[in-house]
């Protein structure tokens, strides 16, 4: 049984997160009654609580399998930044790779949200313009420092402005020097920006805007997949909901590739599950395994982390004793 030994492997594994950090805020309240101002339910408040979204939740990811995490990120200089930075610390991770920039808001996303997880409404606080070339720059300075002390690197693309040409050029450059693989959860439709990259891990919604190629079978995502490969020299992962994943492992690109069913027994939130498998698969290829290996234990984490509301972790611990379960 691979997975247990593959996932005690992780415990020291030093991985750089770079990407768009984001404080997700959850208004937790009762809805008994409708508003008579509009036809809109009234949340009596009940609670609020904070929790680490895009990058900085597959930091925590990271860390709470058992690796160590070097977070890279942009936030405001902002009453949010500052939750962000105590949220980390609650969590144990560091915020020193954060780069500070005035211009910007911190990205925060407001939930409202009943006792009973049912999401009322939604709040973006948010700049989504390119970081300006001081950020940029010094974001590039903390990517090369971080890649010549870590196991792999990862990029986390959310579309809000730190993952730019000159940020994935560096992360490429820095991978390629240090000798470890670069991971990419991407956004943009443009593959051919992340052209360098060991991996990338679109879900199938992703990869179809990427090739223009509607996935509905397994025929689909390998010809998504072998597309994607062709424009960005990388293996890739498409994560595929209730499907599971489908895995094409770019330093053999004449094989099939690998479709591997959903683990997933109940399924409560999607939130942040991206987040999750690129995690796993940064602990499975820092510590030596092959990228399919590393894709079966990340697909038994997905089923886990969608039973959870919201950005959520799972423990080494945790997975472990999931992949030891009879599948």
């Amino acid at each position: 049984m691979a997975g247990p030994s593959l996932i005690s492997r992780f415990a020291g594994r030093r991985i750089a997160v770079v990407g768009d950090v984001m404080l997700d805020h959850f208004i937790v309240g009762h809805v008994d009654r409708i508003s008579p101002e509009a036809p809109v339910p009234v949340v009596r408040f009940t609670r609020e609580e904070f929790r680490l979204g895009g990058a900085a939740n597959v930091a925590h990811n990271v860390s709470a399998l058992g690796g160590r995490a070097l977070l890279i990120g942009l936030t405001g200089a902002d009453p949010s930044a500052e939750q962000l930075r105590a949220e980390l610390s609650k969590a144990g991770l560091d915020g020193a790779g954060l780069v500070s920039d005035e211009a910007r808001t911190t990205t925060r996303k407001v939930r409202v949200v009943t006792t009973r997880n049912q999401q009322v409404a939604r709040v973006d606080y948010e700049t989504d313009g390119l970081a300006s070339d001081s950020a940029l720059d010094r974001l590039i300075g903390q990517i090369n420092k971080a890649a010549r002390e870590s196991d792999a690197l990862v990029l986390s693309d959310y579309n809000k402005g730190v993952i730019a040409p000159p940020v994935i050029d560096a992360a490429v450059h820095a991978a390629q020097s240090a000798g470890i693989p670069l991971l990419v959860d991407p956004k943009t439709p443009q593959a051919e920006r992340y052209r360098g990259a060991t991996l990338i891990t679109p879900n199938h919604h992703e990869a179809e805007l990427m090739t223009q190629t509607p996935i509905r079978t397994v025929e689909d995502a390998t010809r998504a997949a072998r597309a994607l490969h062709d424009r960005t020299g990388s293996s890739v992962v498409i994560t595929w909901g209730e499907h599971g994943m489908f895995v094409f492992d770019g330093t053999t690109p004449n094989a099939p590739g690998s479709s591997l069913p959903a683990a997933a027994r109940e399924v409560a939130d999607v939130t942040g599950a991206g987040d999750t498998v690129i995690a796993v698969l940064a602990l499975g290829l820092a510590a030596g395994s092959t990228l399919l290996e590393a894709a079966r234990v990340a697909n038994l984490a997905a089923g886990l982390v969608v039973g959870r509301f919201g950005p959520a972790v799972i423990t080494a611990a945790e997975l472990t004793h999931a992949a030891q379960r009879p599948q």
